[in-house]
């Protein structure tokens, strides 16, 4: 009798159930990421013939078209790539000049386990580097020679630092606020927002400032996917207040990973149809499930539609985070095509709702576009050259600007204004052919209906000229305005969806990535659900990319989940020592009582330097004592325990 062959889960979920080795459980764990999961299936049958329709040029499609030739061995003259746009890559630009200014509406920030990211771009040839090398060899290359790390995160009082800033700055009980949101399943955390779980001193605390900032959260947005983000991020938690924990690249997003992945598909032959919208599509509908026969297209010719065959692949982005936006610049106001009542005519949000029409299992687009107000936010792209503001900048950073090495090492955060406002400077240049005497920096704010402190405007009311003089304010040098404008050009993007990933959302409103039912159809980007990943960054567009192409082709070959660094019980030690303000948390003095001098000592952080072998003890005494009275009878007779056991092991006892 033949053992059945195990059934793959394209997409599998570490979290729903047990692991444990058993005769049918050939794959590695869920979450496994090694050279065991890095090997290409066969190609499956008829897949010379098969074409794929990716909709939307932003990374997801792409990454989907490369999945596509190497994992799914599709011809790549076989995939057309149609995008709305003039140009590739979406979200991910980098534009502009020294005499226009630059644009780079967002950054990325990123950590080594975006597994699916570097899965990619491991074979993707380098931009600079000769042949031979990858986007990866550059990126490591990059930060593993000049480390990034932040003297200057958090600011207050026009120009000074934060002391103590990289201190979360949490009582016991915001502690403990944290923790509970950790131990909640996501089924119970359906259309709650963040300020229904956590306290007012908890959103006024470093750690929500150094949170909020990094990953651009508002206290409306959704508690769930701030839930997802704690999970993924744990192994992160210490270095979120120096910005240690954080990789970049040399260039710009688009330069850096656009640019030599879309060279690398159109020299595959993979080809690209720009300034094509796709409106809509066409079903053909059999009981429960649904075929795409069509792609109703817009070009500037006019309307059109794409014949698609029953063993095609569609693989669509569904909505944008930086769709609509509005431009200014030093002297202009950005201006909102649609302030209320969800996105303008003509909008790539369009296709979504389209589907949504047809469908409840293409989700509800609404509960994320139709709140203009409270998704919004906007950036300044400053190009400059050398002022009184590129001097404060460069005494706030680790490096000089200018030496192409590490400068502010991420954002600097300014906690008493009005906007949330925060600056940075990358590495530069920043632009490949940018001069060697200009500077780019990025500023951006969370809060668009409040009054600037200096500007009595709120932002999106605001020049770029306001803009500049409002950071000056904060960085105490508003009094040398007159010296800093004639050396910054300003470009502004006002964006009225760049969060709307985050709105409070429950299980239903984002579709599956296949929806249920669908035949040939994918959707991508990040407006999908996916089991534990977050949202708003690169490695979730290439994990719902990758996601679409093994679902569609069945390939025999799943996308980990989540890298398990949340169940490391180091991670969770340093977790908790990082919540409870670097302080050793309640129970790590037993814990180093009972592992001191064995071969796990080093799973706990080191207990700090200036307390001496007395203090310890009247610190453990406390605990203990602190335990009893909380914990009574129980709990007394197990630290006792633990006492005795740790006492046993330090002199080799066996009883």
């Amino acid at each position: 009798m033949s053992t059945p062959s195990p059934r793959i889960d394209h997409a599998p979920d570490a979290s729903a159930r047990y692991w444990h080795n058993a005769p049918l459980n050939t794959l590695p764990p869920p979450d496994m990421v090694g050279n065991y999961q890095r090997f290409k299936p066969l190609p499956t049958e008829g897949i010379a013939e098969r074409k794929a329709w990716i909709v939307g040029g932003g990374i997801a499609g792409l990454a989907a078209a490369f999945y596509l030739i190497r994992d799914g061995h599709m011809p790549a003259r076989n995939i057309t790539i149609i995008e709305g746009l003039e140009i590739e890559g979406g979200s991910l630009d980098g534009s502009g000049n020294p005499q226009d200014g630059y644009l780079v509406r967002g950054g990325r920030e990123m950590n080594w386990n975006y597994d699916n990211l570097w899965d990619m771009f491991q074979d993707v040839p380098a931009l600079e580097l000769p042949e031979g090398f990858s986007v990866l060899d550059e990126y490591r290359l990059a930060n593993d020679a000049d480390p990034n790390w932040s003297r200057s995160r958090l600011m207050h009082k026009q120009g000074q630092v934060l002391p103590d800033f990289t201190r979360f700055g949490l009582s016991r009980k915001q502690q403990w606020e944290v923790v509970s949101l950790l131990l909640k399943r996501k089924d119970e955390l359906d259309d709650l927002t963040i300020q229904d779980h956590f306290s007012e001193g908890f959103l006024a605390s470093n750690f929500w400032f150094l949170f909020r900032s990094m990953f651009a959260f508002e206290n409306w947005h959704s508690l769930l996917e701030m839930k997802l983000y704690m999970h993924r991020f744990l192994d992160a938690i210490d270095g979120f207040g120096d910005m240690s924990a954080l990789v970049f690249p040399k260039f710009n997003q688009y330069d850096t990973f656009v640019t030599p992945l879309v060279r690398l598909l159109r020299e595959q032959g993979v080809q690209v149809q720009l300034g094509t919208q796709v409106l809509d599509m066409d079903f053909d509908v059999q009981g429960e499930q649904r075929t795409v026969t069509a792609l109703r297209t817009r070009t500037a010719e006019g309307e059109g539609h794409i014949t698609v065959a029953a063993r095609d692949l569609v693989i669509a982005l569904t909505g944008s985070m930086t769709e609509d936006t509005a431009y200014g610049d030093l002297d202009t106001v950005p201006v909102l095509k649609k302030r209320h009542g969800g996105p303008a005519e003509g909008s790539s949000w369009g296709l979504w709702q389209n589907l949504a029409r047809q469908s409840p299992v293409f989700g509800k687009p609404d509960k994320f576009c139709g709140d203009i107000d409270r998704s919004m936010w906007e950036s300044a792209t400053l190009t400059c050259t050398a002022s009184p503001l590129l001097d404060k900048l460069t005494e706030l950073s680790v490096n000089d600007p200018t030496s192409g090495r590490t400068a502010t090492g991420g954002i600097i955060t300014f906690t008493d204004s009005n906007w949330v406002l925060s600056v940075t400077i990358n590495r530069q240049p920043h632009f490949p052919c940018q001069p060697r005497d200009t500077v780019v920096m990025w500023v951006y704010a969370l809060l668009m209906d409040q009054p600037g402190n200096f500007v009595k405007k709120t932002m999106p009311e605001c020049t770029g000229r306001e803009i500049v003089a409002e950071l000056c304010y904060h960085l105490g040098i508003a009094d040398q305005l007159d010296a800093i404008i004639p050396h910054t050009k300003v470009r502004l993007a006002l964006m009225p969806y760049i969060t709307a990933q985050f709105m409070p959302r429950a299980a239903g409103d984002r579709p599956q990535v296949v929806p249920q039912g669908c035949t040939n159809l994918a959707l991508v980007g990040q407006f999908v659900e996916t089991a534990n990943d977050v949202v708003f960054t690169m490695e979730s567009s290439v994990r719902t990319a990758r996601i679409a192409v093994y679902t569609l082709l069945d390939l025999p070959k799943q996308v980990p989940d989540l890298s398990p660094t949340q169940y490391d019980i180091r991670n969770l030690f340093k977790g908790a020592r990082a919540l409870n303000n670097g302080e050793p948390f309640i129970g790590e003095r037993l814990l180093h009582k009972l592992l001191d001098n064995t071969y796990f000592a080093h799973i706990l952080p080191p207990l700090p330097k200036h307390e001496g072998e007395a203090t310890r003890r009247e610190r453990l005494e406390a605990e203990l004592a602190n335990l009893r009275d909380k914990g009574g009878v129980a709990l007394q007779g197990f630290a006792q325990w633990l006492e005795r056991f740790a006492g046993q092991l330090r002199k080799g006892g066996k009883d």
